[in-house]
């Protein structure tokens, strides 16, 4: 060892932690994906499974769906960018305005909330709320009108997945840039 890396070895035995963290949850599991590349069998292991190399991939692309799931991912992330990525911005900016200090910090301890929910809460939140015996059909039927298959339609799902995501995320998002940029 050099002179200068003595003086600091404690500085680099205060390092090891985080350089063992580091390789065992982010190096040792690369060694998973190779199950990619295999005709993997629970009973023999990941070493023990044939290499097939790419031929998972090539059937993948094969079928007759890939195309169709593969712009449906990629219109669902650009609506989640494009609505999902002011929206907590928007809200901070909103929240900086606001005078009485009770009603901000009222407001986004609400608005945080969501964030330390499950989304398999959110799930059952969002299908007692839009289910077709659920509130918002109830208030529906009670106003006179007829029943919406919130949950069925395919012309719903997309705004449904993009809301509850905006709606799970805001929170988190509207203290990170409030702390960062507007609370100064």
């Amino acid at each position: 060892m050099t002179k200068r890396m003595m003086k600091y070895k404690m500085l680099y035995v205060m390092l090891l932690p985080a350089i063992v963290f580091l390789f065992v949850f982010n190096y040792i599991p690369m060694y998973g994906a190779s199950i990619a590349f295999k005709d993997f069998w629970i009973t023999k292991g990941i070493l023990g499974s044939p290499w097939v190399g790419f031929d998972h991939f090539e059937q993948l692309f094969k079928t007759d769906k890939f195309w169709q799931v593969f712009r449906n991912t990629i219109e669902i992330n650009l609506l989640r960018l494009v609505f999902g990525f002011p929206a907590p911005i928007l809200l901070a900016i909103l929240l900086n305005e606001v005078r009485l200090k009770w009603f901000k910090r009222s407001i986004q301890t609400i608005v945080y909330l969501p964030h330390f929910i499950s989304w398999v809460t959110i799930s059952g939140i969002i299908f007692s709320l839009l289910s077709n015996e659920g509130l918002v059909n109830k208030v529906i039927a009670a106003f006179g009108g007829d029943s919406v298959n919130f949950l069925t339609s395919n012309g719903m799902f997309r705004p449904l997945l993009v809301l509850s995501g905006i709606w799970k995320e805001i929170g988190w998002g509207t203290i990170i840039f409030f702390g960062r940029f507007i609370g100064r």
